[in-house]
């Protein structure tokens, strides 16, 4: 089932990293599907705790930006804006190295809000985290 509003691909969606936060974490974005988004954050200086692990709320972070790019992608972003709303995360180990990835899939897609899970993952597809991620939908 495709969700997006609008047909868009990888390229054209790659560029909404390259603000303040996930630019600086180094989020990226890696692939697209017609009901999930994937992205990948660096484990490195810039998300680590002091105790050289991955920091739980670098973790969030990843979660929340695929959760909040994806629900930009669908909605009508000249009518309507996408705000956080509430997110929890569950971490279930953590990573020392290389990098995690965030595979974000709707739980809800409504007219108001829109719930999204986020599986965090290392690169040998070790769950790290579980976040769910809620967006208010608002109308300009």
């Amino acid at each position: 089932m495709h969700i997006w509003h609008q047909a868009v691909t990888l390229e054209e969606v790659k560029p909404i990293v390259e603000v303040a936060m996930l630019h600086h974490l180094g989020i990226e974005l890696v692939a697209l599907g017609d009901d999930w988004l994937k992205g990948r954050m660096p484990v490195n200086e810039k998300t680590k705790q002091p105790a050289g692990l991955l920091h739980g709320g670098a973790t969030c972070v990843l979660g929340e930006s695929l959760a909040s790019i994806a629900s930009a992608l669908c909605v009508d972003l000249t009518s309507h804006g996408v705000v956080g709303t509430e997110i929890s995360a569950s971490h279930i180990r953590s990573a020392k190295d290389g990098w995690v990835y965030g595979t974000c899939r709707p739980f809800h897609l409504g007219r108001r809000n829109h719930v999204w899970d986020v599986r965090i993952t290392d690169e040998k597809e070790k769950l790290i985290s579980v976040v769910r991620m809620t967006a208010a939908i608002l109308a300009y």
